[in-house]
């Protein structure tokens, strides 16, 4: 078996063809990304096999969402290496370029909530420019 078959088959995913390819396709992206992103890339796919895809890989821990502010669903690869929904790093949404960058070397702070509060997600997006637009702006 293939490492992303092997990926999947261990998150539960049946590793069929359009799922590898939408799996790689992904890993090849490294940042976050739209539906849309994913049908420019994968020409040969209709939009709601992607979408599909997508929900299942949200629902067995493979993906995480998040929430940059654009009002478009963005996605990116989970890094925590345990398939957990709930794993959470921060994202950097850029203003001038408008991309969503994963920011893993950071750390998310520890937040202490009221007795009787139970946190079941976190969205942490840091805006403003990133280092390509900063560079062509100076």
């Amino acid at each position: 078996m293939h490492q992303t078959e092997e990926i999947l088959t261990k998150l539960g995913i049946q590793p069929t063809a359009n799922r590898i390819l939408i799996y790689k396709e992904i890993v090849k992206i490294q940042e976050t990304f739209s539906l849309y992103d994913l049908e420019d890339a994968l020409e040969t796919l209709d939009r709601s096999t992607i979408f599909r895809t997508l929900n299942l890989f949200l629902e067995k821990g493979l993906l995480h969402e998040t929430d940059d502010g654009s009002g478009s669903r963005k996605y990116c690869l989970c890094t925590c290496g345990n398939g957990s929904r709930h794993c959470a790093h921060l994202h950097f949404a850029c203003t001038i370029c408008h991309k969503t960058y994963c920011i893993k070397d950071v750390h998310m702070p520890n937040f202490s909530l009221p007795a009787g509060f139970q946190v079941n997600e976190v969205n942490c997006v840091l805006k403003g420019i990133c280092p390509e637009c900063r560079e062509q702006i100076e």
